[in-house]
């Protein structure tokens, strides 16, 4: 009589779970093949635009010299990951480090607000 009550099957249990954070760097991980696409892009886009905006944003928002080091840097790990060869599970997370922090400037920037008198010498 139990057994009309207790179902006898086992059902099985994934509880391997991946982490957001894993997927990422396995894609990134498959993306080894299109690398001088991602080098081009990181550094073509990284340099002639995000930069770029980003500067001309500190600029406008009265030249505080605190946002320099940081375009700089973004800048520049973009650039030394790339230069260096680096494999794309480093370079792609890099690069959108780096795109973050631009961004970051930008809003920062517009928070403070655009100011035409900063641009005087």
């Amino acid at each position: 009589m139990e057994t009309t009550f207790k179902d006898l099957y086992a059902h099985p249990v994934s509880t391997t779970t991946v982490s957001p954070w894993k997927k990422f760097i396995d894609w990134c991980d498959g993306q080894e093949k299109y690398r001088l696409g991602w080098l081009a892009t990181s550094i073509s886009l990284h340099g002639c635009v995000l930069t770029i905006l980003a500067m001309f944003a500190v600029v406008l928002a009265g030249n505080h010299f605190i946002f320099w080091p940081f375009i700089i840097g973004a800048m520049g790990i973009t650039l030394i990951a790339n230069l260096a060869a680096m494999p794309t599970k480093i370079t792609i997370p890099v690069f959108f480090f780096s795109v973050l922090v631009d961004l970051v400037i930008i809003i920062s920037c517009l928070a403070i607000g655009f100011d035409a008198s900063g641009t005087r010498i």
